[in-house]
């Protein structure tokens, strides 16, 4: 049974796309660091955010959180 939570920071680009993904805070497992990368990267464009009305990059910091049980 092993649960683990992994911090991994983002961009939002100014057209919606995600870039710049690192993790911020290691779950301690390596395998499970770098499939929390993978899923963020696969996740499709979002809605860019506006400042003034224009588009503008964003960062975002969210927890990844694993459960695997027996």
């Amino acid at each position: 049974h092993i649960e683990c939570r992994v911090i991994v920071q983002f961009v939002v680009s100014k057209t919606g796309e995600i870039v710049d993904v690192e993790v911020v805070r290691s779950s301690g497992y390596e395998a499970f660091d770098r499939e929390a990368v993978r899923v963020i990267k696969l996740m499709p464009k979002w809605n860019p955010g506006k400042q003034r009305g224009k588009a503008v990059n964003v960062k975002y910091t969210v927890p990844v959180r694993f459960k695997l049980a027996d």
